[in-house]
């Protein structure tokens, strides 16, 4: 199979495209790949370390108020599409994959003009602009929520979860608890806002940090690379010393051998983060970022809140107490926390990498 896949600018596009790469290299070695991405995304410093064929597009989203840079978007957006063209004619893929980002747009656009098959991926339960756009004459598209289905045209969309969760779930080796001076036997709760950090989170977190050096279970909190000097120091204004039971760390640098092991996680509801979380059957308190798009990870949580397998808290409730009670409830409740992990389980996909591949082979010709 020869495949060209496009998606970037953050991670929630790219790593579901990297995940559904390395499976079909798996499944077939023979496999040809060229991944085309943005000149300035994420995608073109993590692809290429991933042993990946990378070629880039100059390509920038709309504002969303009335402004000249409109002009200049859409013709990027033109001259990205000939690029594009020229790019698949030269390499003559049998499929093209989108899975978001604005990068995709002009990428499967221009398979589409030259009547190769595509299929887009929508991570979210909102489904973003590039891929409604593209969904017109795409071939078909795999959604990881079932609340995204009804967005496309009938018999278009499949439920197929998302392929970085398969990645997670076949993940390999131990995890070292000594390293954060813990004990693998005592249940663990996982609190992180991302590789930066969610300033409200940290804040909710020191707040809350007495209450949680009296539980008698274990918190693993990762502050965000950035923020990790910010939270000592407030830790440190405020004369808290964080208990045995309880690690701060800027980030954990092997997060899929640690997230099996942990019996709650909770952070932001970005679609790739509720993917792994409900692929291993997961309980959840989720607090949504308010900053993103058409506010999309607040309906993830909520759907996840609807299924029983999550618990949400806005940020505009969250506070040291709020968060202490939403997280404490799950810990000193064994049957709770065994229902919500069942539920989460019912939620995820944990083959989702095979189920896209599935439907990516199904519009080949």
């Amino acid at each position: 199979m020869r495949i060209v896949v496009s998606g970037g600018g953050t991670g929630g596009h790219i790593y579901p495209a990297l995940a559904t790469v390395n499976r079909l290299k798996e499944i077939d070695p023979a496999t040809e790949v060229l991944y085309i991405g943005g000149e300035r995304g994420l995608e073109k410093e993590i692809v290429p370390k991933a042993g990946i064929d990378f070629k880039a597009i100059e390509i920038q989203g709309f504002d969303r108020s009335i402004s000249l840079n409109n002009f200049k978007t859409v013709y990027l957006f033109l001259t990205g599409t000939a690029k594009a063209k020229k790019m698949l004619k030269a390499f003559k893929p049998d499929v093209v994959v989108g899975t978001g980002g604005y990068v995709s747009g002009p990428v499967l656009y221009a398979a589409q003009l030259l009547k190769i098959p595509t299929v887009i991926h929508e991570q979210n339960s909102v489904v973003g602009v590039t891929n409604k756009f593209l969904a017109r004459k795409a071939d078909k598209v795999g959604v990881a929520f079932p609340d995204a289905i009804s967005a496309f045209k009938p018999g278009q969309a499949v439920e197929v979860g998302n392929p970085r969760a398969q990645e997670v779930v076949d993940g390999k080796g131990e995890f070292n608890w000594s390293e954060l001076g813990l004990d693998g036997n005592v249940p663990t709760v996982l609190v992180f806002g991302g590789s930066q950090g969610a300033l409200k989170l940290n804040a909710a977190m020191v707040q809350a940090m007495p209450q949680f050096n009296q539980a008698h279970y274990q918190v693993i909190f990762a502050t965000g690379k950035k923020r990790y000097e910010e939270v000592q120091a407030d830790l440190s204004e405020q004369n808290i010393q964080p208990a045995g039971n309880v690690a701060v760390v800027p980030y954990i640098g092997n997060m899929p051998q640690l997230m099996p092991k942990v019996a709650l996680v909770v952070g932001r509801a970005g679609a790739t983060s509720i993917a792994e979380q409900t692929a291993l059957g997961k309980p959840m308190v989720l607090i949504p970022s308010p900053y993103v798009t058409n506010d999309h990870q607040t309906k993830n949580a909520q759907s996840l809140v609807d299924a029983k397998a999550a618990k949400m808290v806005t940020e505009s409730e969250l506070s040291g107490t709020t968060l202490f009670d939403a997280i404490n409830e799950i810990m000193v409740d064994d049957n709770l926390r065994a229902d919500m992990a069942e539920n989460a389980k019912k939620f995820g996909v944990p083959d989702a990498a095979d189920e896209f591949i599935d439907l990516i082979k199904s519009v080949i010709k």
